[in-house]
């Protein structure tokens, strides 16, 4: 058993069982290309994309709360992040350790894509948030206040920041985000986040088959190091800006929020309902702001 320890508050335990080996977050796959009408056999190698399976486990009980696609890898980050970002944990002490689930009755191809998150309290936490947030992303006449009320409920502060950042910084964003996607550079079919400084330093980046994990990596990573909230801090993520990644954002302290593509219009409402500073469109030397201009120094 090899324990990784986050920050000064969490340990961490991550099970490895040689006899199933743990996936990849590449496959290599045979192809045919076809190029000027000629045909050539050779192997692609694509971004992994496995189910993965969150529990919780609190006095004696265990429950599962969700099951996403996700590309293995910082599983355990993305089960933390989820969790805190859906309000089910308010803060690293709620964690008493996470592990891969090793339980006999699981087939062993099948362990590492079972995370279990063991609490600290002595009952199993109240999932009536999580089964609303769901039934409201999935369901039909479900309005954007709803969605903003629910957000403010948790008591989130709005996302005070005296930084401004240059439109050279922003800029400069995306193609620093580049330099750190490395299985991207590999598969080319992976979303990207990453968290930067004021001055556009990459503090921390992380790639998945779904927009929403691998800001949930993001997030779960500075919990467990202990980093929340992120102040001052930007997130650019490497397609559109929606509620849910904008929500996200929110519950992690961070102020300023780029995307490379258009934001909703319930992001923009909640940027500003916020206070947070809303880029999207950032592409080449301009982009769009939605919310927060006024942190944005003129050129």
């Amino acid at each position: 058993m090899n324990h990784v320890r986050y920050g000064e508050r969490c340990m961490v335990d991550m099970l490895i069982d040689d006899a199933a080996p743990r996936p990849g977050t590449t496959t290599e796959t045979r192809i045919v290309t076809i190029a000027d009408g000629r045909e050539t056999a050779g192997f692609d190698r694509l971004a992994t994309e496995e189910p993965v399976e969150i529990r919780l486990r609190a006095a004696g009980q265990t429950r599962s709360v969700a099951i996403t696609m996700r590309t293995p890898g910082n599983d355990f980050e993305l089960a933390a992040g989820f969790l805190y970002n859906e309000g089910i944990i308010p803060q690293l002490e709620a964690i008493r350790g996470i592990t891969y689930c090793v339980d006999p009755e699981v087939d062993a191809d099948q362990r590492f894509n079972i995370v279990n998150v063991d609490l600290t309290a002595d009952a199993m936490p109240a999932l009536d948030t999580l089964e609303r947030h769901f039934t409201m992303t999935s369901a039909c006449g479900i309005c954007g206040k709803a969605q903003l009320d629910a957000l403010r409920d948790r008591g989130l502060p709005p996302l005070a920041s005296d930084v401004r950042l240059t439109p050279a910084t922003i800029c400069a964003l995306p193609e620093r985000l580049r330099t750190v996607q490395r299985v991207f550079a590999t598969t080319g079919g992976l979303h990207a986040a990453a968290v930067f400084t004021a001055d556009g330093t990459v503090i921390a980046a992380r790639e998945d088959v779904g927009r929403h994990n691998a800001v949930d990596k993001l997030v779960g990573w500075a919990l467990l190091e202990g980093r929340l909230p992120l102040r001052d801090t930007i997130l650019l993520v490497s397609g559109r800006a929606s509620y849910e990644l904008v929500q996200k954002a929110v519950a992690a302290g961070i102020p300023f929020f780029c995307a490379v593509s258009a934001p909703s219009s319930l992001a923009v409402d909640t940027a500003r309902a916020f206070g947070m500073t809303l880029c999207g469109f950032v592409r080449g030397n301009r982009f769009n702001v939605y919310a927060g201009s006024e942190r944005i120094a003129s050129a």
